[in-house]
């Protein structure tokens, strides 16, 4: 958590690397440390309130590293069940006098033994007080609960808050494009692994997990209590990748069709770009550009796992042109940089990072983007732009000035259209006004986010 907070590292790179270095771990202390600190970001606010509760003098004073000893053990004293109250106690006591003496481990035994004994304090009432519900009980800044209150009003933003607040499954697309076992049982017509399969071959691996299918993606499971699900022998056999919901339902929109050319045009690390690949079986020639080479080169490892084909990737800057002899694509996917403001489940640290002035410096970049790639749309060919946040800043307001500016594009309404799976997404449930599609965490148990497909015209 000290990388996370005092380093700007992600959450998830710097637990991942901690956890690499102690292979010896039990998968109990490994699901523990995972649920430590993605807790204490989680709820900061809420364990800074109950700390300075009980503080004759309060906490500002304290090193950031004696901060977060006080709130990993009042995390567990206010919300773990499975570790005893003395014993949370006792560690935080430990650790505080190991990293800095036992004036602050005294205080630290009195400050966590009057949480033990008090509790929380009341919250505000989010019916009756919203704004202070976002902010004291969700640890959300006082821009971003305007801001949300104002565009979703209270019952949404509050329902939108408690859940971006809570933990988020692991989501495991099953890889069409992997063979499915001879005896495995799958529905009729089905091609290759399916989700019904792929739950089948990691039960077998790890009993104790819990697979859900999604009610949004139909490749899709959500995954709990699937420690390290990297190291399994059907993640190694390709049978599936780790990609949010939300992902899988950017691609479901998007499409893709055997024959077609298909641009990818911030591909990061590869999800989309083998999600579209698996749409096609593996027959469209598709291009995979982002400006990060490292991130390209852990794309193309990804796509060797998964046997996808067809694929080039490159380095490209999309604030700029494209070369005048580039030859026009039929489907193009732009991802853009947003705020990240619709992964607090998986990303809580984005609240400690953002401000509202960069919602407008990336919808700004959205929109030369969109610009720029707008320009390799072939006539009749769709352009599906998405962005990982819930504000209309960055999506449809980027929408609304881009189509002002290029009449040529219009929106589509989803619908399946004809592409491989699509007709299997709920699209009715998913679109929103102006027939862009949005995702929620409360309703769809998924990233929050905004998509929207463009028809260039003929």
């Amino acid at each position: 958590m000290a990388r996370v907070e005092e380093d700007g590292a992600y959450a998830n790179r710097a637990l991942a690397a901690a956890l690499d270095r102690a292979p010896a771990m039990s998968p109990a202390d490994r699901g523990l440390a995972t649920e430590l600190v993605y807790g204490v970001l989680r709820r900061r606010a809420r364990l800074d309130r109950a700390l300075e509760a009980v503080a004759d003098r309060g906490l500002a004073a304290l090193p950031p590293s004696a901060r977060t000893t006080l709130q990993v053990g009042a995390y567990q004293l206010l919300f773990l069940d499975r570790v005893p109250g003395y014993a949370a106690v006792n560690d935080a006591v430990e650790a505080m006098k190991r990293a800095h003496g036992p004036r602050l481990g005294g205080l630290a035994n009195a400050l966590l033994r009057r949480v033990s004994e008090r509790g929380e304090p009341p919250l505000p009432n989010a019916e009756h007080e919203p704004a202070a519900f976002l902010e004291e009980a969700c640890g959300w800044p006082g821009w971003l609960a305007r801001l949300t209150l104002r565009e979703l009003g209270a019952p949404a933003a509050v329902a939108l808050g408690a859940a971006s607040g809570t933990s988020a499954p692991v989501a495991l697309r099953a890889n069409r494009l992997a063979p499915a076992p001879a005896d495995a049982t799958a529905p009729t017509g089905a091609v290759g692994i399916t989700r019904e399969v792929l739950a089948e071959r990691l039960i077998a691996e790890r009993p104790g997990a819990i697979l859900t299918p999604s009610d949004v993606a139909p490749d899709a499971l959500l995954a709990r209590g699937l420690d390290a699900p990297a190291r399994t022998r059907a993640f190694t056999d390709g049978a599936f990748a780790i990609e949010d919901v939300g992902a899988q339902i950017v691609a479901e929109l998007c499409g893709a069709a055997p024959g077609e050319r298909i641009l990818d045009a911030c591909a990061g690390l590869g999800g989309k770009t083998a999600h579209l690949a698996a749409l096609a079986g593996n027959q469209a020639a598709i291009e995979a550009l982002d400006l990060s080479a490292a991130k390209l080169r852990q794309a193309e490892e990804q796509w060797a796992r998964l046997g996808v084909r067809g694929v080039r990737a490159r380095t490209a800057d999309l604030t700029k042109a494209f070369p005048p002899d580039t030859q026009p694509y039929d489907r193009v996917l732009l991802d853009a940089p947003c705020s990240g403001l619709g992964v607090l489940r998986r990303h809580p640290e984005v609240l400690l990072r953002r401000s509202e002035a960069d919602l407008a410096l990336l919808a700004a970049t959205g929109r030369r983007m969109l610009n720029v790639v707008s320009t390799v749309v072939t006539p009749g060919g769709l352009l599906t732009y998405a962005v990982y946040t819930f504000d209309r800043v960055e999506s449809e307001d980027v929408v609304q000035s881009f189509i002002a500016a290029h009449p040529e594009f219009t929106v589509e309404p989803p619908s399946g259209g004809g592409d491989s799976y699509a007709s299997a997404v709920p699209w009715d449930r998913l679109t929103a006004p102006g027939d862009g599609v949005r995702l929620w965490p409360d309703r769809d148990d998924a990233d929050a986010f905004f998509a929207v497909r463009l028809r260039r015209r003929r």
